[in-house]
């Protein structure tokens, strides 16, 4: 792994912060962008742009194509049934608020139950909650055990007759945890709910097949799997997907309309008015190819390797606190931690001091870190072309926190 041969096609990693190489361990917040897909947002301003489905000239052809190929990639990517079950939006947040208030207002009263868990990410959270107070329905939690999984013991006593929607994040952003899907889904379904999932963690580093896992819908975003900023997919089974109101209206969207009327396209088309994130979609394309190329089966081995790694020399060091499970391998890239008497914004203000991003703070988790009796953590989260030396360096930089604000400790009893 010391010769990452990844390293080369992402030029950010070669700048320098702070006089220091880049140590980028903030993957879970975005992840950086390939040279390829760099160059094709560049290709598609210089070459082709122009906006899609409407023209009959060269450049919109050319674009409308390049578009609706990322369709049929996304499509396949996911094993999804057919290309109408992909949604193209700006985000997962985007994607899980217009489930919230297209799907929860209208398929919602007083008294059902909405299922969530402890370990949802805000944006798989608060949407939920709007829904819940504007409907009289009742939000219900799945708390987490000690190594971060939804105990499906303890789920098989919420989710009821009573339960409509059940949506739950694949991953933990804080925790790493990867989430029993298939068995939650075949639980909702059991009692008539709906299955939604936050894949915004997944999606990056693990192979999806969602006629596998049969959730309704899923939600990810290409920012976090090497694409542009802005650009997320909703996927939903068909049938759902021709029963759910657009969010937005305008053109493209549109079959006819009429001074007092409008009909509406089916399909994926009838969720995406207006001009979308061209370059942006076109580029996730190129982004997911990539992806593919690497195999998510290398992606998910360095993620383990990485944190199997991290994880004992962690554990060896004073003064710091782990959180989530003792299994190197539950955590799926991400490690959370802090170390004591410092709060994790000094941690992260050091580290890149020495060219080290990590991200400190609730990660818009804040019902789980009160869960676990924190106010923040440091986060560490690793992807395909971190390295050893990405650990060594975050390992050393934790002596080098302790001992700036503990002078009175030497740096051997720190290890």
């Amino acid at each position: 792994m010391a010769n990452n041969p990844y390293l080369a096609d992402f030029p950010i990693l070669a700048r320098k912060v702070n006089g220091h190489q880049l140590c980028y361990l903030d993957n879970a917040a975005t992840s950086q962008k390939p040279q390829v897909v760099i160059d094709r947002i560049n290709h598609y301003y210089t070459d082709e742009n122009a906006n899609i489905h409407r023209g009959t000239h060269t450049l919109a052809q050319q674009a409308t194509q390049a578009y609706e190929a990322v369709r049929d990639h996304v499509q396949h990517f996911l094993n999804a049934a057919s290309r109408e079950e992909i949604v193209f939006t700006r985000s997962t947040t985007e994607g899980l608020n217009w489930l919230a208030r297209q799907w929860g207002l209208s398929h919602l009263q007083a008294g059902d139950e909405i299922v969530i868990s402890l370990l949802e990410h805000h944006s798989n959270l608060v949407p939920w909650q709007q829904v819940a107070k504007k409907t009289g329905a009742h939000l219900r939690y799945l708390a987490a055990n000690q190594q971060g999984l939804i105990d499906l013991a303890a789920a098989e006593g919420i989710i009821n007759a009573r339960t409509k929607i059940v949506s739950i994040t694949q991953v933990s952003n804080v925790l790493g945890s990867r989430q029993p899907i298939k068995q939650l889904t075949a639980l909702a379904h059991e009692h008539g709910a709906v299955m939604i999932v936050d894949a915004a963690q997944s999606a990056p580093h693990m192979a999806i097949d969602v006629q596998d896992l049969d959730c309704d819908f899923m939600a990810f975003s290409a920012h976090k799997m090497l694409g542009p900023t802005g650009v997320g997919v909703l996927y939903g089974k068909q049938a759902l997907l021709d029963d759910m109101s657009p969010e937005f209206y305008g053109g493209e969207m549109v079959e006819e309309v009429t001074e007092q009327s409008a009909t509406f396209k089916q399909g994926a088309l009838r969720f995406e008015a207006g001009t979308q994130n061209i370059a942006g979609v076109i580029a996730f394309g190129s982004a997911l190819s990539y992806l593919q190329q690497v195999g998510f089966e290398q992606i998910e081995n360095q993620d383990r390797q990485l944190v199997s790694y991290a994880w004992p020399r962690l554990q060896k060091l004073n003064g710091v606190q782990l959180y989530g499970s003792n299994d190197p391998s539950d955590h799926n890239g991400i490690i959370s931690f802090n170390l004591d008497g410092l709060h994790p914004h000094d941690v992260a203000t050091i580290f890149d001091d020495e060219g080290i991003a990590i991200r400190a703070g609730q990660h818009c988790a804040q019902p789980l870190l009160h869960y676990l009796s924190l106010s923040a953590t440091c986060r560490a989260s690793f992807y395909f072309y971190n390295t050893i030396e990405d650990v060594d360096r975050l390992l050393a930089a934790i002596v080098d926190t302790q001992h700036f604000f503990n002078r009175h400790l030497s740096r051997e009893s720190l290890i």
